[in-house]
């Protein structure tokens, strides 16, 4: 569910810095297999491995995780045509975030992961669709996507979505009551697009009238949200 800013006034927000740190991932049965897949490395299935979940799930973090441990390098998936490829993998790990079917370069993508292959490097591809459904111009390359071991990320249960709440909440410095969290489990989408939506409606709605935030105010703004 979208919670529009009413255009009365606009509230003028900063960028919410987000820990990617080991201790700040919220784990649950949505990324349990996810998070073991990062935590058991380099005990991988394969060299190269690909992350599937909806926007915000936690890919990044678990990707973050990883290159800690991994010293491992990212690349934009969007940055494969002009990146130096060789380079990219000289640390033995590479993170590739955002890679989709639209856009891909393909010749970039199969010479990287010829690349890779050949280096010995361990590889993470974040996506959200799982790419063994990508059509691919070229036949090898297209193999080598249906071959990709692929873990999913799933939507959260009520836990990991409470927990998730008063995470990015406190991210924000709020402090949320129970009251609050409960009202909000209940009436957003179960995502955590929605829950990040939410919140930073919250929070740009309590500076917009100077009020605390607060169950009330979070029912005035999905009140006003409703078709």
């Amino acid at each position: 569910m979208s919670m529009p800013v009413s255009p009365r006034q606009l509230a003028f927000t900063l960028e919410h810095a987000e820990s990617f740190a080991r201790e700040d991932f919220l784990a649950g049965p949505s990324n349990a297999a996810a998070l073991a897949l990062i935590e058991r490395w380099p005990d991988w299935p394969a060299r190269a491995v690909a992350l599937v979940g909806p926007e915000g799930a936690g890919k990044s973090h678990l990707a973050a995780i990883w290159a800690e441990t991994a010293g491992a390098r990212f690349l934009a998936a969007r940055a494969l045509a002009t990146a130096d490829l060789p380079r990219a993998v000289a640390t033995g790990a590479l993170v590739i975030e955002d890679l989709s079917a639209a856009g891909m370069d393909e010749r970039a993508l199969f010479h990287l992961l010829n690349l890779a292959r050949e280096e010995g490097a361990f590889m993470l591809i974040t996506a959200r669709s799982a790419p063994a459904g990508w059509p691919a111009a070229i036949p090898d390359l297209a193999s080598r996507l249906r071959a990709l071991p692929v873990v999913t990320l799933i939507a959260p249960d009520d836990a990991l979505l409470r927990s998730l709440i008063v995470k990015l909440a406190a991210d924000r410095q709020i402090n949320v009551d129970e009251s609050l969290v409960s009202y909000l489990v209940t009436r957003i989408e179960r995502s955590f697009a929605a829950a990040r939506a939410a919140v930073a409606e919250l929070d740009a709605e309590a500076m917009r009238q100077k009020r605390p935030v607060t169950r009330a105010l979070a029912a005035e703004i999905l009140r006003d949200a409703r078709p």
